[in-house]
């Protein structure tokens, strides 16, 4: 009943969340990350891999999600940025993801499959692939199951008074807060085909955003609210590239048009720019590696479009992925395996747009 990411979107999450051996990357010199990043830093230790990080409003907590080692699948986390220790704030058991903070930062928002009534089989399965995966010394492609049982929950900040937001069958994630927060933008299946959809913040008023074949995932609502960024795949099946779309469901336009993977888009607070992950896929010879990717962008005659080239944020030789702006636009967090062990963990920069 789970429908699966398709393959190259698995392999960029294979490279991000699972790590691998890699070139030393260019020397700091070099580095174009330079122009953009300064003080860039870790900011998760101890997991077996961590990311897709959010900062709280104040910019003092983040909250993401992270695999420890006593259990097989992601839980959610929060932890304060300055001398903190994570705290586990969803249930602690079934797929959990794609946690969020409240616009007025009393409340969080994640996805999680804990309800499922075949919780039990479902954790004995993957417990048993990963000991045959020590076992045998295999790697698997990560591979994120569309989970039936997966709903979106809301709770306050120490995981206390959860109650769901979402109940139809199907797979519900990929939640945000819009930044006034009335709305919270997510993904579901629920006609049978993963398609954008805005609801009310306490759950109701769920309006349908797109209806094309492929999957549309990951929305973020604009700091106007008047637009959706989200990733989607419809123009050619394991090629995503990012869109936008107006809150009304109108003036959907594909911002990227290439041969590659391009996902987690995620807007700048207070200016017109957008960032994202990609990787080229053109060249079947070459490795892709996934770097941030900036686009400026404008509103012309009712349509966004944009205003300028794709900017290449960084070109460390690991995977970078899932990036992030703190709420005054000066920090950026995102996934990355340029860790001493090659695992998944958080980073965060100071940041500065071009010009």
């Amino acid at each position: 009943m789970s429908r699966n990411v398709p393959f190259l979107f698995r392999y960029a999450l294979l490279a991000c969340l699972v790590g691998s051996s890699h070139p030393a990357p260019a020397s700091a010199e070099d580095s174009i990350e330079n122009r953009y990043l300064s003080n860039v830093r870790q900011v998760t230790e101890g997991f077996v891999r961590a990311g897709e990080g959010y900062f709280s409003p104040d910019q003092r907590t983040i909250i993401y999600q992270a695999v420890a080692s006593d259990y097989p699948f992601y839980q959610i986390y929060t932890q304060p940025l300055e001398g903190g220790r994570p705290k586990r704030v969803s249930t602690g058991r079934g797929r959990t993801t794609c946690s969020f903070f409240s616009t007025d930062g009393r409340r969080i928002l994640f996805a999680s499959s804990h309800l499922d009534p075949n919780l039990d089989a479902t954790e004995d399965e993957e417990r048993r692939k990963q000991a045959d995966d020590v076992k045998t010394g295999r790697r698997r492609r990560y591979d994120w199951a569309f989970d039936p049982y997966m709903d979106i929950f809301e709770a306050d900040l120490d995981g206390g008074h959860l109650r769901p937001l979402t109940d139809t069958f199907g797979y519900d994630a990929e939640g945000a807060f819009s930044p006034d927060g009335r709305l919270i933008a997510f993904c579901s299946d629920r006609d049978g085909d993963p398609d954008l959809y805005v609801m009310n913040a306490d759950g109701s008023g769920v309006r349908q955003l797109t209806d094309s074949p492929g999957y549309d995932g990951g929305p973020f609502i604009s700091p106007d609210g008047r637009w959706v960024v989200f990733r989607s795949d419809r123009k050619r099946k394991e090629m995503l590239q990012i869109h936008v779309i107006g809150i009304d469901g109108r003036n959907d336009v594909a911002l990227t048009d290439n041969v590659g993977v391009n996902w987690a888009p995620y807007w700048h607070p207070t200016q017109p720019y957008i960032i994202w992950a990609g990787a080229d896929h053109s060249d079947p010879t070459q490795r892709p590696n996934y770097d941030l990717w900036l686009l400026k962008y404008k509103v012309d005659e009712g349509r966004l479009a944009p205003d300028g080239p794709v900017l290449r944020v960084t070109d460390h030789a690991t995977a970078d992925v899932l990036p992030v702006f703190s709420p005054d636009g000066k920090k950026l967090m995102w996934t990355s395996n340029r860790t001493a062990d090659h695992s998944s963990q958080l980073w965060i920069g100071d940041f500065k747009l071009p010009g």
